[in-house]
């Protein structure tokens, strides 16, 4: 990997933002856990079908999404990773009422705008398994076929190939989201039930997940972004009703989360995308009968506890989408 200094920062050859603020005393370095060029959403439900588009949006300009390119297969209850230079959609199901899962994992380049090719399966077909990113590998962690799934498998960025079992969650479950730090992969929440646990596995080794804190209270179809510190919830199906929460927890600890700010609106099954400096929650559904879905982008802020706000606009309303980020 190349390295270049410009200014206070380094980036790589491709642009990537590696580490921030050189000369102060403290340095974050930056996992594909955040971008900064801009973030994707990909596949997801328009109510009663199924969606193979990939947007992408700004993070240096508010605005709405463009199409960019197709999955190969259009499928819902989708989750998603980053490399350097492609992003992923692993799992989820194509066809409605969403009993059976796809085992596919897509990939489409950031370079250029194009389609995503299959490059590998998951060790079960599933939907609803939660993405999380370390330098080399994409993981996905819980889902369901039918039966819910503990199975955290990996996937390498750098060949293309089949995913491996590498561990188990503390608890099997469906739609948690997944939040990564530079040294672990986090799935919070999720169901059935619906649960409140934050799981921490490590990416340095193949091993289980640990049970290190909890959610506000039990809930499910929240999205998941990352700081270089902490790993953000937002909205979700709570009990009873979908919340507009966001929540956040440190990385450098084992600890609960906080209340720091409200998406828009209740909503729930979003994605969630995250640049060094945002958050971005996009797209999601508020309320049973789940009969329509937004188009709306937030945005809220790392740096400070604060609300979302409305930065731009996909270009069709949809639900239960991955996301991704360069």
């Amino acid at each position: 990997m190349v390295y270049k200094l410009d200014g206070g920062t380094v980036i790589d050859a491709e642009g990537n933002l590696v580490i921030e603020n050189l000369y102060s005393t403290a340095i974050i370095l930056k996992t594909q856990a955040q971008g900064i060029v801009g973030g994707y959403i990909s596949g997801g439900s328009p109510p009663n079908t199924t969606s193979n588009v990939i947007e992408k949006f700004s993070f240096s300009s508010d605005g709405n999404s463009s199409d960019v390119g197709d999955l190969t297969v259009g499928r819902v209850y989708v989750n998603g990773t980053s490399s350097s230079s492609n992003g992923y959609t692993h799992g989820g199901s194509s066809n409605p009422p969403y009993v059976s899962g796809t085992d596919i994992i897509d990939k489409f380049p950031f370079s250029v705008d194009a389609n995503a090719t299959d490059v590998g399966n998951l060790t079960d077909g599933r939907y609803g398994a939660a993405g999380q990113t370390s330098d080399n590998s994409g993981y996905a962690s819980g889902g369901t076929p039918e039966a819910y799934l503990d199975i955290i498998d990996k996937y390498s960025f750098a060949v293309d190939g089949n995913a491996t079992d590498v561990g188990n969650l503390t608890v099997a479950r469906v739609s948690g989201s997944g939040q990564s730090s530079t040294t672990h992969g986090y799935t919070s929440g999720g169901g059935q039930p619906k649960m409140n646990i934050i799981d921490k596995f490590p990416f340095s080794v193949d091993a289980n997940a640990t049970d290190v804190g909890d959610l506000l209270a039990v809930i499910i179809q929240t999205s998941g972004q990352s700081s270089a510190t902490h790993g953000y919830v937002s909205g979700g199906g709570g009990s009873p009703a979908t919340v507009n929460v966001i929540q956040k927890y440190p990385f450098s600890s084992d600890a609960n989360s906080t209340d720091v700010g409200d998406l828009l609106g209740n909503r729930e099954n979003g994605s969630g995308t995250s640049s060094s400096a945002s958050g971005y929650n996009s797209g999601g559904y508020s309320s049973p009968p789940y009969v329509s879905s937004y188009n709306v982008i937030e945005k809220f802020t790392f740096s400070s506890d604060a609300n979302s706000t409305d930065v731009g606009d996909m270009i069709v309303s949809r639900s239960s989408t991955a996301g991704q980020q360069v």
